[in-house]
This record gives structure tokens, sequence and C-alpha cells, in this order.
């Protein structure tokens, strides 16, 4: 105790004393992340978004979607009664930025993929309020005449390698072609679903003589919480 006072009234050797006990805590929980390649498992089911979901991902960052929409569903019981199974580490792995948000003026977005139709999803973005009158969100309608043009999409891929994200050769190659298939109702998709099993496919926006950002933009939020089957998890693999 009496060492413990001096130390107290002692400021120059305080610091010495915390900096000394933050630099052995820092060390203890640093270096062992240089041991092991990665802090979270990989989870079956987990891919990289197909080109058309990563510019309609694009596009909800634009928009500012992030600021009243989270994506983020807390280990909580009222929020897994509305909204599904709690968010893992490994659904967000391959998104750069991530999208939990901070904020919710409207519902959490990590499950909404599958859980309305596309028809809805084009209805609700141009007019929000036709469908739930109450809706404070903006209206989208321009994204139905605005066509989708991307110059470079092979490159955006190659950028999302850069960061960690696992495209292969074959996924930049055919990225273009993925890009203007999966919103053709027309197309052959099978090379583009084993790419991207799960991926949305068909005349996503209503419109299928034209690509537009409704198209990406519906392709997005429909592949939220869908890559992951929660029924085949084990608790171990809950816990990453």
């Amino acid at each position: 105790m009496r060492l413990h006072s001096h130390l107290e009234k002692n400021m120059p050797l305080m610091a010495v004393a915390v900096l000394i006990t933050v630099s052995i805590g820092g060390l203890v929980e640093i270096v062992p992340l240089y041991t092991i390649e990665s802090t979270i498992e990989e989870v079956d089911g987990v891919r990289p978004y197909s080109p058309l979901e990563l510019v309609g991902r694009n596009i909800y960052i634009r928009e500012g979607c992030y600021t009243c929409h989270s994506q983020m569903v807390r280990p909580f019981r009222d929020e897994v009664e509305r909204y599904g199974h709690y968010s893992i580490a490994a659904e967000s792995m391959y998104d750069h930025p991530f999208q939990w948000g901070s904020k919710r003026t409207g519902p959490d977005l990590a499950r909404v993929g599958g859980k309305y139709s596309n028809d809805w999803h084009v209805a609700h973005l141009i007019n929000p309020q036709a469908l739930v009158p109450d809706s404070v969100m903006p209206q989208y309608p321009f994204l139905m005449e605005s066509e989708l043009t991307l110059p470079n999409i092979a490159g955006h891929l190659e950028a999302n390698i850069a960061v960690g994200v696992p495209y292969s050769e074959e996924m930049v190659a055919e990225a273009a072609a993925d890009l203007a298939a999966q919103a053709d109702p027309t197309a052959d998709h099978s090379g583009l679903l084993e790419r991207y099993p799960g991926a949305a496919v068909g005349n996503i926006d209503g419109d299928a003589a034209r690509l537009t950002e409704m198209d990406a933009l519906v392709a997005y939020l429909q592949i939220l919480g869908q890559m992951v089957d929660f029924s085949e998890l084990t608790a171990e693999d809950l816990r990453q």
C-alpha cells in the first residue's frame, strides 16, 4: 500500500507505469493476430458480390441509404424476432466498407433479401409512401430512368481483389458479361449462378429493354441475408 500511495503521488513514475502496463496489454492483444491468417472464420455460402450486386451496393452507398438503415441484427430477442437471425462477422467479410450503420430511421436490412418481390422493391423505391403511408423515406424514381454505365467493371473487381475479396480470374474475365446478363431475362444464367449462387436473375426492374440503376440496387437488396443457411451452422460457427 505504501508503494502504491507513492506511485499515485509521483506523476512521472505513474506515467511510466501506465506506459508499461498499456504496452504489455497491447502486445498480448496484438501479437497473436500476426500468427493467424484471418480473425474471421469463413462460413459456407458467403461469396463476393456479383458485378451487378456490387454496382447496386455502390448506388446504395451513393444515395446514403446507410444513414437510415442498418445492416446488423444484434443478438437481442426483440431484434431476432423482428428481423431474423442475428448477424455474424462472416457476412460482412467482403464489405468494403461495411454497412452496419449506427441509426435506424427505417428497418434493418440485413435480412431483407427474399422478403419482398422485385416488383415490391421497385414500387417502394419509386414511391415509398404508396406502400408505407407513414414512411419518411425519399423517393427514387430516377433510378428507373438512369441507365447503368460502368466502363470498367473488371477493374472494379480487381480493386476489390486488392483489399482481399477473392474474385477469381474467371469472375474478372466474365465481369462485363455477368453484369449485362443478370438482369436480362433471355440470357443464359447458368455460368453466372455457378459463380454467384443465389443471385437474383431475370427482369429485375420490370423493364427488360434496359439495364438500369434500379436493376442494380434491387439485385443488391435481394442478396442481403441470403448467402448463409443458418440452419446448418453450428454453435461454434455462430460465435465467430
